[in-house]
């Protein structure tokens, strides 16, 4: 039987996922961030959790195609690199030093696959291009598009309007628009309920 705080990785019902964070469909590394979630009382869900949930993650977004069959290893691979993303995340939004194991675990990804799109011919199609990223290298593959995603993301305009999710129990990072604080509705919801609720304490006691 599992504890509340244990991590339930089965992939996760669709209609109990909160929406994309903002900046989340415009940066997949963001998304990759995001993919563990802390839920209230104690829960942990991770969409990476298992080798299906993770293959499925990859298959949705296009970075895998859908007979990719990954193993454990592949899915820790993908959870391992998460962590770094989420350590140079947080270092740039808490305005910290770049964590050297981060660094290193993404430079190393950046590595694993070809950047450029490969030269192919087919007798139908004639020449085109394609990225390339046979069965064997499907993770590698990934794990280079996400890690270069997060370099553009950490690099360029959008790093100043990272910011971290500002309802508790909630470890997701966002786009910050404007004034909002919050990775989506149901988080917002949540952090008014508790700020009414510390308000009527206050009142209460006096």
């Amino acid at each position: 039987m599992r504890t509340v705080k244990e991590t339930v990785r089965e992939a996760v019902p669709e209609a109990a996922r909160p929406e994309p964070a903002p900046g989340a469909e415009r940066y997949p590394a963001l998304d990759f961030a995001n993919s563990s979630l802390a839920l209230p009382g104690g829960h942990f869900v991770d969409l990476l959790g298992t080798p299906d949930a993770a293959s499925r993650w990859l298959v949705e977004r296009g970075l895998a195609p859908a007979d990719a069959g990954l193993r454990e290893v592949c899915a820790a691979q993908l959870r391992s690199l998460r962590e770094q993303i989420r350590a140079l995340i947080a270092s740039r939004v808490e305005g910290r030093p770049a964590p050297p194991s981060a660094l290193a675990a993404v430079n190393e990804a950046l590595t694993r696959a070809p950047a450029a799109s490969l030269l192919h011919w087919d007798p139908a199609r004639g020449l085109y291009r394609a990225a390339s990223h046979p069965t064997t290298q499907v993770v590698d593959h990934a794990l280079a598009v996400l890690a270069a995603d997060a370099a553009d993301l950490l690099t360029g305009p959008d790093a100043e309007r990272l910011t971290a999710c500002g309802s508790t129990p909630c470890t997701r990072f966002l786009l910050r628009h404007g004034r909002r604080h919050w990775c989506s509705t149901r988080c917002g919801d949540r952090a008014r309920a508790a700020r009414a609720y510390a308000r009527r304490s206050r009142t209460e006691a006096d």
